[in-house]
């Protein structure tokens, strides 16, 4: 997991992270759109990657990467793992 500051970005984006592939067929690749937002509580948070679609007047957001068995704790514990590094890594900056 690497992390990536943007000075411009919105108010409450702490990082953005891309996750790296070290195995094949995806070696050498890497999926970005992961993000590490502040909530109004200070808590860390973290969204997927994922697209836009229009309901109406109404903006949605579909979930690029999701679990192939449709396991709500499956995403939990990734979300719980990049916050994990994101810690590990302030902790050794």
């Amino acid at each position: 997991m690497q992390f990536v500051e943007r000075e411009s970005g919105p108010e409450r984006l702490v990082c953005e992270a891309e996750l790296l592939f070290d195995e094949e067929p995806l070696t050498g690749m890497k999926l970005v759109g992961f993000c590490l937002w502040k909530g109004a509580d200070d808590e860390l948070r973290v969204t997927l990657p994922a697209r836009a679609y229009g309901l109406g007047s109404e903006r949605r957001y579909f979930d690029l990467l999701r679990s192939a068995e449709s396991r709500p704790a499956e995403t939990k514990r990734l979300k719980a793992w990049v916050l994990d590094e994101f810690r590990a890594g302030q902790s050794r900056g």
